[in-house]
């Protein structure tokens, strides 16, 4: 898609009129002198102001019939604040105090040395001194100076930018030292005031949700959802709403569609109406195949309702599915279980480590000493389960280095931290027990597209790796008990996610086909209810019949039928039932190696079967997670759950969805029209190399 791309401009503090014929005009309609592009600065050089930093005081206008001469010493005194006690002047940026007596050359040394630019100032004080101005507060311009001013909405529009991208409200731009530290580079900088933003970040938001909704009316595929969930710190309740589908040169393509506001009780029927409402918006029912939810009972709750209302519309097959990462990570945390004591002192070892150089490179020597492998820090010291298994590492494989550590600096760790010999033996346990847990989260988090066959595939062998602890004669009866908790977790999961629809899933990854499909999951009748589904959705009605066409000119004499004519159709007939059995065909074929790009394999083979490989484009879009396995496992979950946590009620939605829109690579526009940020940081850059040079010439002179 195509847009017209403009840049904002207009009087600094007003709305804008975005119309790229009208660039140049305030939102009253007040009609400014066009510039070049090259000649608007965003930081130019200005007359003097008062601009009252860290001061509410209001200047009052003061025009005099002779202009008076500034001094350095009254340029330089205006960024000095003097003590109550009249004994010593302090400097508003940096808080450095000096004796009401020091020379105003040292203050102005102090401004260059320490603030580089306020001597500048006074060079241009001296050099507009013999004008006529008046002296007004900021966010007023000088009549005298107004040709030479430029608008700052270039400004405020990168700071947008900037607050989207490190995902911060907009009261972050009223904090008083961040305006103070713009008026420190230009004191005529005007910052918008936070309604505006607020209302720029709305209009923002519309404009890139309309672009999404545009885009998706081109996906000629079946679209799957997924749903997360969390509270903020306002107690706010959370839904996000991402969209994923194959596009047609087979790349998997997902996009965040919205943010919503849980309203009060938060309960499955609110579910229900705010995804409902978001499915409407962007016109998707009729495509939506799937939905996958992180496993609370509201969600289940909530896509069965809207599973009800798809098969009163018979709008096709649709199956909501629970999230196997977070049943993965509840049951290792069962198996975490009764190491958590140790784990939290050995986190804490851990930690001093990490903050501590003598401790680590101590470390790293009594480990070389007792050949007990080699360590790099810092190390994962996380409460999740990447963090966990790391602690649970430690003592397992550098136990006896920990011990030496502790004992070498005592005073400073503590002997809490040195563990018994039965805690050792029990982290070697469940160290053991929990290996083949940590390699298959690993590659969960590292493989490129974790198919539901491929994880129904993990799944089943986690199954297996606790019915083997669950009857070893071997194992401790508390490791059993565990593991019986475990099993229960498995299975249940097992139950919601067995069905015929992750099974035609499963079945359409080369790697998995039918021979590496959980025996539960894998039978005669899912296989005939598959080819059928294949059969009715797929094998005719995606594609023009063959044996359509046929003419007055194919028939002989009398209308009968010649006999290289009967021979023909016999082989059209014939070739239709091949391409119709594409399932069988593909299924008859060993599974590819598991190292094989899935999308890549399906873009080869298309041609070989072109009605099997529509069907995959809608099924391999279903995730069998609610979030990325690495979000959950590892540490880069933390840095996510603490943006969501704080991000104010009032900026949630609009810079959350805008961020992942312009990460997806969605163009960043305001009232539809694109917002040329190369552009706006080109004049920027341009600024600044034109006020290098004027600053130069004024010292030449």
């Amino acid at each position: 898609m195509n847009f017209a791309a403009g840049i904002v401009t207009g009087k600094a503090g007003s709305s804008m009129d975005w119309g790229v014929n009208t660039a140049y005009k305030t939102y009253k309609g007040v009609e400014v002198e066009p510039k070049h592009m090259m000649d608007m600065t965003l930081i130019p050089s200005i007359d003097p102001i008062d601009i009252g930093l860290g001061s509410s005081e209001k200047g009052n206008a003061a025009p005099s019939a002779k202009p008076r001469k500034k001094t350095m010493t009254s340029v330089y005194l205006k960024f000095f604040e003097t003590a109550p006690d009249g004994k010593s002047r302090r400097c508003k940026f940096c808080g450095q105090s000096y004796s009401i007596a020091t020379a105003t050359g040292n203050l102005g040394r102090h401004l260059a040395n320490r603030h580089p630019g306020y001597d500048k100032s006074g060079d241009a004080a001296a050099s507009t001194a013999t004008a006529p101005q008046t002296t007004v507060i900021v966010k007023k311009s000088q009549p005298q100076g107004k040709a030479h001013q430029v608008d700052y909405d270039h400004l405020n529009w990168l700071l947008i930018r900037w607050l989207i991208l490190a995902s911060l409200p907009p009261s972050t731009l009223e904090e008083k030292w961040l305006v103070n530290s713009f008026r420190f580079l230009n004191p005529s900088i005007q910052l918008w005031p936070g309604d505006k933003y607020k209302a720029v970040f709305r209009e923002v938001f519309r404009s890139m949700q309309e672009d999404v909704r545009l885009s998706l009316e081109q996906v000629s595929s079946k679209l799957s959802i997924i749903l997360d969930f969390w509270t903020s710190y306002e107690s706010f309740f959370y839904m996000s709403v991402t969209c994923q589908w194959i596009d047609e040169s087979w790349s998997f393509r997902e996009v965040l569609l919205d943010i919503c506001h849980i309203p009060y009780p938060c309960g499955d029927s609110e579910i229900y109406h705010s995804l409902e409402k978001v499915l409407e918006n962007y016109n998707i029912e009729n495509k939506v195949v799937s939905c996958t939810h992180d496993n609370s009972q509201n969600a289940i709750h909530a896509c069965h309702t809207l599973k009800e209302k798809f098969d009163g519309q018979k709008a096709g097959p649709f199956c909501y599915i629970p999230c196997a990462a977070r049943t993965l990570n509840l049951i290792i945390d069962d198996g975490l279980r009764t190491t958590k004591p140790v784990i939290s002192r050995v986190r804490e070892f851990a930690l001093q480590l990490n903050e501590c150089t003598d401790f680590s490179e101590d470390f790293i020597q009594f480990s070389m000493a007792y050949r007990e492998g080699s360590w790099k820090f810092p190390v994962d010291t996380s409460a999740r389960w990447s963090g966990s298994y790391q602690m649970l590492d430690i003592v397992h494989k550098a136990g006896k280095t920990m011990e030496a550590v502790v004992r070498k600096n005592g005073e400073k760790l503590g002997d809490r931290m040195i563990l018994t010999a039965a805690e050792k033996t029990a982290v070697s346990i469940v160290h053991g027990y929990l290996e083949p847990f940590y390699k298959t989260t690993n590659n969960m988090c590292t493989t490129k597209m974790p198919t539901i066959g491929l994880i129904l595939f993990f799944m089943d062998h986690i199954s297996e790796m606790i019915t083997v602890c669950r009857e070893s004669r071997h194992t401790p009866e508390w490791l059993k008990s565990v593991a019986e908790d475990m099993a229960k977790k498995a299975r249940s999961y097992s139950s919601q996610v067995c069905n015929i629809f992750t099974y035609m899933t499963a079945i359409l990854d080369p790697r998995i086909k039918c021979e590496l499909i959980p025996e539960n999951l894998n039978s005669e009748n899912h296989l005939e209810e598959a080819r059928a589904h294949f059969m009715r959705n797929y094998s005719t009605g995606h594609f023009p019949s063959v044996t359509s066409g046929y003419g007055a000119h194919e028939m002989e004499d009398g209308g009968s039928v010649s006999f290289a004519e009967e021979i023909a159709r016999k082989k059209r007939r014939g070739s239709i039932v091949s391409a119709t059995d594409e399932l069988t065909q593909y299924l008859s074929e060993p599974p590819a190696p598991m190292p094989t790009d899935v999308l890549e394999w399906w873009k080869v083979n298309s041609t070989r079967y072109p009605r099997l490989s529509v069907m995959a484009r809608d099924f391999l879009a279903v995730q069998a997670t609610s979030v990325a396995p690495e979000e959950l496992f590892c540490s880069k979950g933390d840095e996510i759950d603490k943006l969501r946590f704080s991000m104010p009620h009032d900026s949630t939605q609009a810079i959350l969805c805008i961020k992942s829109w312009a990460q997806d690579g969605i163009k960043f526009k305001y009232r539809s029209t694109e917002i040329d940020y190369e552009r706006l940081m080109e004049l920027a850059a341009a600024s600044v190399a034109d006020n290098n040079v004027t600053s130069s010439d004024k010292k030449q002179k």
